[in-house]
This record gives C-alpha cells, sequence and structure tokens, in this order.
C-alpha cells in the first residue's frame, strides 16, 4: 500500500510517498519525495491513502534540515527502486558530506564507471526519487557550476545556500 503527505518547506510544498515498513520510524518507507514543478515528479494515484501521521518523523526531520539544525537524514528508504547501476550512483550520492560539493566525474569514479560513465552517472542522478533526503543537489559540474537538478537550478542553489556549499564567485 503506498501512503502520501504534503510537507512546507521553503522549496514548496513537498510530495512524499512511501510504503508500510516493519522496523521503519512512523512504520513508513520513504520511496519518493517530490518538488512542485519537479520533472519527473510522483503523483498522487487513486489508489494511494493520504496518511500524514506515517510521515510525522520525516517531516520533523525536513523541518530541521530547512531550519539548518539538521545534517544528515535518518530514514528508512523503500527497496526496489531503480537499476543497479542507479542504486549505486544513489548510494554514492548517500556518502556526500552535507555542506559539501563533488563532480559527477568525482561519482563515477567512486562507483567505478569513470570517463564515458560520467553522462550515465548524470542520467542516474536525475532519475533519484529522493530529492532533497539524498543529496543528489551536492553534485556540480567538474568546473564548479550548476549543472541539471529535477527540481530547478534554483532550487539547487537554495539548498546548497542553505547548507554553505556555494563556491564564491
Amino acid at each position: 500500500m503506498t501512503m502520501y503527505a504534503t510537507v512546507d518547506s521553503p522549496l514548496g510544498e513537498l510530495l512524499l510517498a512511501g510504503e508500510a515498513a516493519s522496523g521503519a520510524a512512523g512504520g513508513v518507507a520513504l520511496a519518493s519525495l517530490s518538488l512542485p514543478g519537479q520533472k519527473g515528479a510522483a503523483v498522487v494515484q487513486d489508489d494511494w491513502t493520504h496518511a500524514p501521521e506515517a510521515f510525522t518523523g520525516i517531516a520533523a526531520q525536513l523541518r530541521e534540515y530547512f531550519a539548518g539544525r539538521l545534517t544528515r537524514f535518518d530514514i528508512v528508504y523503500a527497496d526496489g527502486r531503480g537499476t543497479d547501476f542507479q542504486r549505486r550512483v544513489w548510494a554514492a550520492l548517500d556518502t556526500v558530506p552535507y555542506g559539501e560539493t563533488v563532480s559527477y566525474g568525482q561519482i563515477a569514479e567512486r562507483i567505478g564507471a569513470p570517463g564515458a560513465g560520467v553522462r550515465a552517472v548524470g542520467t542516474a542522478i536525475g532519475r533519484n526519487p529522493l530529492l532533497v533526503v539524498r543529496p543528489c543537489h551536492r553534485v556540480i559540474g567538474a568546473d564548479g557550476a550548476l549543472r541539471g537538478y529535477a527540481g530547478g537550478l534554483e532550487r539547487k542553489e537554495q539548498l546548497l545556500g542553505l547548507e554553505g556549499a556555494l563556491a564564491v564567485r
């Protein structure tokens, strides 16, 4: 059963979707976190259940993050999302510390796909279903420029600014 809730944020209303999971805080494993107008955003389906109470822990963490008091999320993610390659890329994203940035090439090297793998890494990052909590916003171009973000470059810049990770221009 897919459950969902919305949470207000400085980026706009976030759509959270998840599945019932034992051992997860609140009993939900997060499957998707979408921003308004996001490319490839989740859309509430008729068979989804509105269950804001299931997401109270995640919502609290998001509020703390946007207030600048949380630097690492402790959220159970739903299993089985993405290809093996995408999951490797997403796992590498989870290792990028708060307030730091890496290039697409550095992520490609971390997963053993340097060179031509950079483009595939960019595509996998673009399909990250967990914006904000899985920090794809921390990946920038090798030249330091902000590149691609499903939620829009202005939101990527806003998140990096919140984390103090924007380079002086």
